[in-house]
């Protein structure tokens, strides 16, 4: 996957930064900038893209 590719992203997530950036621009952000912001502010409250699922669940401690 090269970088900048936004498949490995939920729906959800697209959604978000769609709306994050469109915040961004409307405070005189440029497109290029809000983009980039966006996707940086849904990957630090996510974690990034989808994950798989196996091995992901936390375990409570003994």
């Amino acid at each position: 996957m090269p970088r900048g590719d936004k498949s490995a992203y939920t729906d959800k997530q697209k959604r978000q930064a769609k709306h994050i950036e469109e915040n961004y621009e409307k405070h005189g952000v440029s497109k290029k900038e809000a983009e980039s912001r966006a996707w940086a502010t849904v990957n630090k409250e996510s974690g990034g893209g989808k994950k798989s699922g196996s091995g992901r669940k936390k375990h409570p401690k003994d």
